[in-house]
């Protein structure tokens, strides 16, 4: 179900959104949805990553490398 918000911004801010969007072949609403989604899913990004470091925390390299150990190529 979507609901519908109102936003506030210049108007200049709005039409150059707005012009950007149509050459992008897109809407300012489907922009702003992307980016709601992707906001709201940052959380959800960095605690995948510590409950995968907490997976991985097991894992050892063996010994401390060196600046030029791990440099190399």
């Amino acid at each position: 179900m979507l609901k519908n918000i109102t936003l506030s911004a210049e108007d200049k801010l709005v039409e150059a959104a707005r012009e950007r969007a149509q050459q992008e072949r897109t809407t300012l609403n489907n922009v702003f949805r992307e980016w709601l989604a992707r906001y709201a899913a940052k959380d959800a990004g960095a605690d995948r990553y510590r409950q995968l470091m907490q997976k991985l925390k097991h894992v050892s390299a063996g010994s401390k490398f060196s600046r030029d150990q791990l440099n190399e190529r």
